[in-house]
């Protein structure tokens, strides 16, 4: 398979153009650029610009409204329900971590939930801002609704849940803060068009065809086949979990997928002094990470250090991208007459990447 390498700066200005031109303010299509191209800076690229496909597919179609601003439907000190109006996902995400995290600041606490919410990107975003601002973050995603989605429940043949990840982000005072980013499936979907996208085989056990037959391609999830959770009945109840925390806003219209997003920002200064509790989590992980390797791994690592290493590897050397993916780009650039030279960066671009 072909791969494209390009810097951040560049895919970051060809999603913003293909956002701009499809009706989101320039502000908007930074903010989505920024947390889409991060997904590829930390390894994840199943949640980066390989998803910019579907997203003009979504527009186009009058599924997603790119110029919508999410809007506050009740608040109080320390909750909110934000509606999305079906807007970029990862701008009313991004939204509503913003407006938790002032929130906590004053009032200790703050839990989230959401209507009308799109596709948000790569939970584990939003979890790391906390963190880095000096908060835990709690975030999950849940969907549900009977033989009509992608993952199995435990002991069922049609999937009815999906993949209901979980994110938690908690401050190490460093550039490393702890990342716990899991889907309640074995792997996330986006994972599995990685694969596809590349043309390779899965890991046995991830996914099963439309006949309930386990496979390692790809394609055949794509197929009618499903994915399966992690740890079996475990993932199955942690899955339905994150539904249910997604359900705080009652969502409970006919026909719609139960349940979607919650997110929490905890005040750690209403516990403890921040700068100690810091330092304390810190020594602990370094601590863990002298745990001895098993055989043939070279050391223990923490959640967090992944994306970490990706993102300075990354930085420097470029992100690469599947042809498949490429082209595809390519014929949503050509569609809208959006330039594709380097001559689309300009200095904002450049600005989230120092």
């Amino acid at each position: 398979m072909q791969m494209h390498t390009y810097k951040p700066t560049y895919l970051h200005a060809l999603t913003r153009r293909l956002f701009e031109v499809s009706g989101a303010t320039n502000e908007v299509a930074h903010i989505v650029a920024n947390i889409l191209v991060g997904a590829n800076l930390t390894g994840h690229d199943s949640h980066g610009v390989l998803r910019v496909p579907t997203y003009m597919h979504r527009i186009s179609d009058g599924l997603m409204n790119a110029g919508t601003e999410p809007t506050v439907v009740r608040e109080s000190l320390t909750t909110l329900v934000l509606d999305g109006h079906q807007g970029p996902g990862h701008l009313t995400a991004y939204r509503a971590l913003n407006k938790a995290i002032e929130k906590a600041r004053t009032s200790e606490i703050c839990s989230v939930s959401f209507t009308q919410i799109e596709h948000i990107g790569r939970l584990g975003h939003y979890a790391e801002i906390a963190a880095r601002e000096g908060f835990v973050g709690i975030a999950m995603v849940g969907r549900g609704a009977p033989n009509a989605l992608k993952v199995l429940p435990f002991g069922g043949k049609k999937g009815s849940l999906g993949t209901n990840p979980i994110a938690i982000g908690i401050p190490t005072g460093d550039e490393v803060p702890f990342l716990l980013d899991i889907a309640t499936s074995v792997v996330a979907e986006g994972k599995l068009q990685v694969a596809r996208s590349k043309n390779v085989a899965v890991p046995e056990n991830y996914i099963v065809d439309k006949n309930n037959v386990p496979t390692t391609d790809p394609h055949e999830f794509y197929d009618g086949g499903y994915l399966r959770t992690f740890g079996g009945h475990k993932g199955y109840a942690f899955s339905l979990a994150a539904c249910l925390m997604g359900q705080l806003a009652g969502n409970f219209g006919e026909g719609c997928p139960f349940g979607y997003a919650f997110m929490q920002v905890i005040n750690i200064n209403a516990f403890t002094d921040l700068t100690g509790y810091q330092g304390g989590i810190r020594a602990f992980l370094d601590n863990i990470k002298q745990s001895e390797p098993a055989d043939g791994v070279d050391e223990v690592q923490v959640p967090g250090e992944f994306e970490h290493r990706n993102r300075i590897h990354r930085l420097k050397h470029g992100i690469e991208i599947p042809d498949t993916i490429n082209e595809q780009l390519s014929e949503w650039a050509d569609k809208f007459n959006v330039a594709t030279d380097g001559s689309i960066i300009e200095e904002e671009d450049r600005a989230y990447y120092i």
